[in-house]
């Protein structure tokens, strides 16, 4: 945890350390967010039989992180992570269906005490009311849905009815601000993108904060022809999921012309990274079986697991003024360490008081220095999970996987679950009995997590 007092000595050390340039000139930020997408589906992370070279190019530009994750193997407590800076459930957001509470700081919102303009362009997921969307957040600009997600082309909610705790009939979700708009048979992934690519033509004059979180490639499975054209030789569950990745790296490679057409590229922060790994839902299917679309490499485990595949996912890091191209950094960095990397950029610390678990990266994307993360923690559930170094501990374990003997609690030995990471990055081995001072020690620290996140 930050307070304001190490935030501030943090801020003085980076302003030495950067020329006079980068002291009077307001940097942009632009954060791009993919949605259920697995940590192994990109090209540059090593997947061959999709094609991303405008998100390759991204990562070229500056840092591709290795050991990045996510704060929660689901949409919600993810993007709650990324807008505060904070562990989700210190956020209040730690399981799907909560907004975010209106004590939250935001990106957008302490941006705005710097004097940026505020846009957020796509998915939403932390409240629908009319305290809870994004222009009562701090977003000047919204364009996009609220809900988990929504049809790409009549953008519809279908699956309220589905859910026994919460039935909720079909509905409409597509705003400008906070006025709902209509563009049925608009595939809302390019449209996500001409609003992005809007927002930077018409702030191109000031600094600005552009969020993109794109709800591809979420369910529904849903891609028009042309895209799947690229893909011929896929199985059709496959050749969908690439279609509608390849439509969304096409708006990534749209929004970096748009900044390079008006020379704000150089001295603008990108990140890119994933919500969350590749999920199995059948929903997220094409034959009501559990989707095999997604792939997460070599991690176990899919979307809701704390497994490394529930939230080992892709994150980039591009600011051609202050960091060197053509890296890729094993360091430990997490969603929540977005936030205040671009606040301490930006000068915009927050407020006395305001707890911060993410940490600023940019020493380490710039400069190369070690992770300032030594433990780091998930939950989701009944699931608790810790990663020191290379060793991880995950308690009452869940892969969610394709199969029914990969779906359902751990029990007895395999509750609590320990890894080395370094030597078995697919967490198969379990050595709790072989190093169980590491264990205790893992465990202890996630029960003294949990009281401190909920204080």
């Amino acid at each position: 945890m930050m307070d304001r007092r190490e935030w501030l000595a943090a801020a003085g050390a980076l302003s030495a350390a950067l020329p006079a340039e980068g002291q009077t000139r307001k940097p942009n930020f632009v954060v791009i967010m993919s949605d259920d997408q697995g940590s192994h589906d990109l090209g540059c992370y090593g997947a061959k039989d999709v094609k991303t070279p405008h998100i390759d190019q991204l990562a070229h530009s500056g840092v591709r992180f290795t050991n990045w994750y996510s704060c929660a193997p689901v949409c919600a407590p993810s993007r709650a992570a990324l807008q505060t800076g904070r562990y989700p459930v210190r956020a209040g957001v730690g399981t799907n269906g909560r907004p975010l509470g209106l004590q939250q700081h935001t990106l957008a919102s302490r941006l705005k005490t710097a004097g940026y303009s505020t846009g957020l362009i796509g998915k939403w997921h932390l409240g629908d009311t009319p305290d809870t969307v994004p222009n009562a957040r701090g977003y000047d600009y919204f364009y996009g849905f609220l809900p988990g997600c929504v049809d790409f082309y009549s953008h519809i909610y279908y699956w309220g009815e589905s859910n026994p705790q919460n039935r909720t009939v079909n509905f409409h979700s597509l705003f400008r601000n906070r006025e709902e708009i209509w563009e049925d048979g608009q595939y809302l992934t390019e449209r996500i993108t001409e609003e992005s690519v809007g927002f930077i033509e018409k702030h191109k004059s000031e600094p600005f904060l552009l969020c993109v979180t794109f709800n591809a490639v979420h369910y529904p499975m849903h891609a028009p022809e042309k895209y799947k054209k690229r893909f011929p030789n896929l199985p059709p569950e496959r050749q969908t999921y690439a279609a509608m990745l390849a439509a969304m790296d096409d708006g990534v490679g749209a929004i970096r012309k748009a900044l390079e057409r008006h020379g704000l590229l150089d001295n603008t922060v990108v990140f890119f990274v994933a919500d969350n790994g590749a999920t199995t839902e059948p929903r997220a299917g094409l034959n009501q079986q559990p989707a095999t679309a997604g792939d997460n490499g070599v991690y176990r485990g899919f979307k809701f697991s704390l497994f490394d595949g529930g939230m080992h996912v892709p994150g980039i890091m591009s600011w051609p003024a202050r960091i060197k191209a053509g890296q890729v950094s094993p360091e430990l960095a997490m969603t929540m360490d977005i936030a205040p990397t671009i606040w301490q950029a930006a000068g915009a610390p927050p407020e006395p008081g305001y707890v911060l678990d993410g940490r600023d990266i940019l020493p380490v994307a710039a400069a190369g220095a070690k992770s300032p993360h030594g433990t780091i923690f998930w939950e989701n559930g009944q699931q608790a999970a810790a990663r020191k170094g290379r060793w991880k501990l995950v308690l009452k374990g869940n892969e969610y996987g394709r199969t029914p003997e990969t779906r359902g609690e751990m029990k007895g030995d395999e509750a609590v679950w320990l890894s080395d990471l370094e030597a078995d990055p697919s967490e198969r081995r379990n050595l709790r009995h072989a190093h169980p001072e590491i264990a205790d020690e893992l465990q202890s620290a996630i029960h003294a997590w949990k009281e401190d996140t909920r204080k």
